[in-house]
């Protein structure tokens, strides 16, 4: 009898491995986001076309279903992270300000200022669907940027979710900044780090 126990007992010790493993990696994801592959998180690979592309391969939340979801914007990791309470629900490819044009950090909240463009002739860029966060109307979540001529420049948009590359706006690609554009809420809470 004992000898027949063995292959069961093995499978039932790999069972529960297996599930350690798992359980861990999930634990982990809800600490640290960034701790698992981006293949794992769902993240599509960063290519000189991500700015043209959704940063996940999921479809973006239904905001309806997180009424308390706030905004991450990691300046060391240029991610943008949408959060439910201490769970990452999407997670964005983001360029935020160059160090000597720093994007603000600390707790800020989504203003009632967006529009569908603008450009700067001071800077030279501007940029598509844009949804103010601070001082109402001068730092911003955008599109990667775009010329006087209404082209995307795209230089600087292939280093989206590399390099720390904007004024101090926070940079997404086109069709992130779309769905930011639509869907966040007016007074969503902000935290930049």
């Amino acid at each position: 009898m004992r000898k027949h126990n063995r292959p069961r007992r093995r499978g039932l010790i790999g069972l529960l491995l297996l599930a350690i493993v798992i359980l861990g990696g999930v634990w982990l994801y809800q600490r640290d986001p960034l701790a698992l592959p981006y293949e794992a998180r769902g993240m599509r690979p960063l290519t000189t076309k991500s700015w043209q592309q959704s940063s996940m391969t999921k479809d973006y939340p239904n905001l309806s279903r997180h009424p308390n979801m706030w905004i991450l914007v990691s300046t060391k990791r240029q991610r943008v992270y949408l959060i439910d309470g201490h769970k990452t629900i999407y997670e964005m490819y983001c360029s935020t300000g160059a160090k000597n044009q720093a994007t603000p950090t600390g707790t800020f909240h989504i203003q009632g200022e967006k529009g569908q463009s603008f450009f700067n002739p001071s800077s030279g860029e501007g940029a598509n669907f844009w949804v103010s966060f601070k001082n109402h109307g001068e730092y911003l979540f955008h599109s990667v940027p775009i010329n006087d001529q209404g082209q995307y420049i795209v230089a600087e948009a292939q280093d989206l979710g590399k390099v720390a590359r904007s004024h101090g706006c926070v940079r997404l690609s086109i069709p992130d900044a779309q769905w930011f554009f639509q869907n966040i809420p007016y007074n969503t809470k902000v935290v930049i780090r």
